[in-house]
């Protein structure tokens, strides 16, 4: 299926090319050779604006890895633990997990992304009176400082952020923009996980559950040895769904200017008047991460299918 979905898009694309070129539109993928001509205000790997074109997409592929893949990891656990707490027997930390959940789930994406932006930007204190929550650490409107280890002149040693001037100079730093959308896609994705633990829990027979009391099982024993793993054979395949949004929400994050996949493919627009290509680029690299996705998603659901068939 797949394949067939690839080759029709193939040859859409070649017939929409050819058409472009036969009324002298300028067609092709030779402009991502040519040099890009704008910066690129964060990312992981070296770039100047004279690079050339592709390596600006590949640094806007690695900015929407690098926000993506730490938001599924904080969204599921922070949805798993929020999931727990709405089948609490304490009843305040049932309501306050189904508050979160009630509250950030009917906000649109968008508003709580510009919510957390906004709040970092202009509530935050200037770098000369940043607070500092824990050592080393530093937190202001210019974003959040980390202590990063560095290695310099065969020695390594902690190069912990400090106040040089009107700026902050050393450690690790995450933008306001950066902070923002992992924040907003990281909480929004939470809740909607935290009611799948919760289905997938309830799911589970309250046969297996008194058996195992019977055993003289513990609570915390029956919820490791018992429920979770029966109740994964629910939560994955929704799960993989949650994660396939949050990965095409990562879209979003050219609202705030962070330098995602599509705020480089706007630019890039602009600067070589290639609109059709850039988009092609765009649909594929997300078509891609979402089929790997999806497919890592799928082996661990059999992996976890055939455990709970034995």
């Amino acid at each position: 299926m797949v394949s067939i979905l690839g080759v029709l898009l193939a040859w859409l694309g070649h017939n929409v090319l050819d058409n472009m070129r036969e009324r002298g539109i300028r067609a092709g993928f030779d402009f991502l050779f040519d040099p890009a001509g704008f910066e690129i205000g964060e990312g992981i790997l070296s770039y100047d604006a004279a690079q050339p074109l592709w390596r600006a997409f590949a640094m806007g592929i690695l900015n929407t890895l690098r926000v993506a893949i730490p938001s599924i990891v904080i969204a599921t656990l922070l949805g798993s633990l929020i999931g727990l707490g709405r089948l609490s027997t304490t009843p305040s930390l049932r309501k306050l997990c189904g508050f979160c959940v009630e509250s950030l789930r009917n906000i649109p994406l968008l508003l709580q992304l510009l919510m957390w932006y906004f709040a970092l930007t202009s509530l935050l204190p200037d770098a000369s009176d940043a607070i500092s929550p824990l050592p080393g650490v530093l937190i202001s409107k210019g974003g959040l400082f980390l202590p990063a280890w560095s290695c310099v002149g065969g020695g390594c040693s902690w190069n912990l952020p400090h106040l040089e001037g009107f700026g902050i100079e050393g450690g690790w730093s995450l933008s306001p923009e950066y902070l923002a959308v992992l924040t907003a896609l990281s909480l929004y994705s939470a809740v909607f996980i935290a009611e799948i633990v919760r289905g997938g829990i309830q799911s589970v027979s309250a046969g297996q559950i008194a058996a195992a009391q019977a055993l003289g099982m513990r609570p915390l024993q029956i919820l490791r040895h018992i429920t979770i793993p029966l109740a994964l054979r629910a939560i994955v395949p929704a799960l993989t769904n949650q994660f396939l949004n949050l990965s095409k929400n990562s879209s979003l994050a050219v609202a705030v200017g962070y330098p995602e996949l599509v705020s480089i493919a706007n630019t890039s627009i602009n600067q070589s008047g290639r609109a059709f290509e850039c988009i092609v680029i765009v649909m594929a690299v997300y078509l891609t991460l979402s089929l790997i996705t999806a497919l890592l998603m799928n082996l661990y659901n059999a992996r976890v299918a055939l455990r709970g068939a034995k």
